[in-house]
């Protein structure tokens, strides 16, 4: 029997560390590998998001991601929700699943394997419109039992529907029966001969650290400089707030948000010294964006390999902060005491850019009303395949009949679907 746990995946994530989400945490056969996986897939979805509500299909290039791209699968549900189209497999799920030749449909897919089984998960994520995190276990097509995790992550074509899905699996293959009744007689019989370990206790049990709380962040020393110390003392109290938060085994949200408040004391200080901060930047080879110029003030306090959805994120905060014309020494603590934190804040921020732009046009509709203004069409003039076949889309006239006023190009691999569809 099948056993099924699925979570969207909201950006509601940790600010520390995507991986510590709920949604990504492995069952006890799947490792951290198998996690770390989808944690990857999600922020390299998060980094194409920007400022709009789902990625473009167009920014995608699964054959080129040589981290997970293997184990990915791209559909596509522009021609309906029971049969998508497989536009892209990798070669290990290509693998795993016994599959030789060309796939066009989710259908075609060889019954009982790993791919077989989306079918169980991508219906929820076009309910939820949101990344949707799995985990499963079945006998596969080889009488296997697999356990396997995943990902899924809405695309779309035109900023509104949803209509392709990127997914990122990863799978185990569990030991038979046997061999695992083997081998816990051979753990249980090693635990048995093996010496009681003795009590754990500090080098210097009763030296300075004896007592210590491994939850409490040490700041002693972050006091900030003097409002006439030069800029780069400035930069170095905000590094080192930035490798506080980064090394912190407390990893405490306080850490974070100190560390982005001193990242914001130094932008507001940087345009006091202009040159200055132009030297470090080009010191540094960061190049300042006109469409977010803190950005660069971010990279150059968290690094230029810091994470790119934590750079833009911490950017955004930087950005609202400016806005809202927040004084030296106050960003932490705002973001402590902002409901729902730095997340909740980055949120509501981009909702905010977002009213404010101009409404999208309907695509579908503006498409439609070209299709009523366009002229006839000559059927003499529309190619046709090997077959003599074409996809036209025709126009019922005010006389009653039909009029062509579109064809899709002979070769098109969506025509060819079309076919496909009317012949079911």
């Amino acid at each position: 029997m099948d056993t099924l746990r699925g979570q969207e995946i909201s950006n509601e994530q940790d600010d520390f560390d995507y991986a510590d989400h709920e949604a990504m945490e492995p069952p006890s056969s799947v490792g951290s590998d198998e996690r770390r996986m989808q944690v990857r897939a999600y922020n390299y979805w998060a980094s194409l998001l920007g400022d709009r509500t789902l990625p473009s299909i167009e920014d995608l290039s699964p054959d080129h991601l040589e981290d997970f791209g293997p184990n990915s699968v791209l559909l596509d549900f522009s021609t309906g929700l029971d049969n998508p189209a497989v536009v892209y497999l990798g070669s290990a799920l290509r693998r795993e699943c016994d599959v030789t030749g060309a796939i066009q449909f989710i259908n075609d897919v060889p019954s009982r394997s790993l791919l077989s089984r989306l079918t169980d998960h991508y219906l929820q994520i076009i309910a939820n419109a949101a990344p949707i995190g799995f985990e499963a276990g079945f006998l596969n097509q080889r009488g296997a039992e697999i356990l396997y995790r995943g990902i899924l992550m809405p695309f779309s074509s035109d900023g509104e529907t949803i209509d392709f899905v990127f997914g990122v699996i990863s799978w185990k293959e569990l030991a038979s029966q046997a061999v695992a009744d083997e081998l816990g007689r051979e753990v249980d019989a090693a635990l048995r001969s093996s010496a009681a370990p003795g009590a754990v206790a500090p080098i210097w049990a009763d030296g300075p650290a004896a007592g210590e709380d491994d939850d409490t962040l040490d700041l002693s020393g972050m006091e900030s400089p003097a409002d006439d110390a030069p800029l780069a003392d400035w930069l170095a109290l905000a590094r080192d707030g930035a490798e506080q938060a980064r090394t912190s085994e407390a990893r405490t949200h306080g850490a974070l948000y100190r560390a982005i408040g001193l990242a914001y004391d130094f932008a507001l200080m940087s345009e006091a010294s202009p040159e200055d901060y132009a030297e470090m930047l080009a010191d540094a080879g960061i190049k300042p964006q006109a469409r977010s110029p803190l950005t660069a003030v971010v990279k150059l306090v968290f690094g230029s390999t810091y994470d790119k959805t934590r750079i833009t994120e911490y950017a955004t905060a930087l950005e609202h902060a400016k806005s809202a014309g927040l004084g030296l020494g106050t960003l932490g603590d705002y973001l402590g005491e902002y409901p729902g934190g730095l997340k909740a804040l980055i949120r509501d921020e981009r909702a905010q850019r977002r009213s404010l732009l101009p409404p999208r046009p309907d695509s579908n509709q503006t498409a439609r009303a070209a299709m009523k203004a366009a002229a006839p069409i000559d059927p003499f003039a529309i190619p046709t395949d090997g077959d003599g076949l074409a996809v036209v889309i025709a126009r019922r006239e005010a006389d009653g009949t039909l009029a062509i006023v579109g064809a899709l190009p002979d070769g098109s691999d969506l025509g060819q679907r079309v076919i496909v569809a009317a012949a079911a």
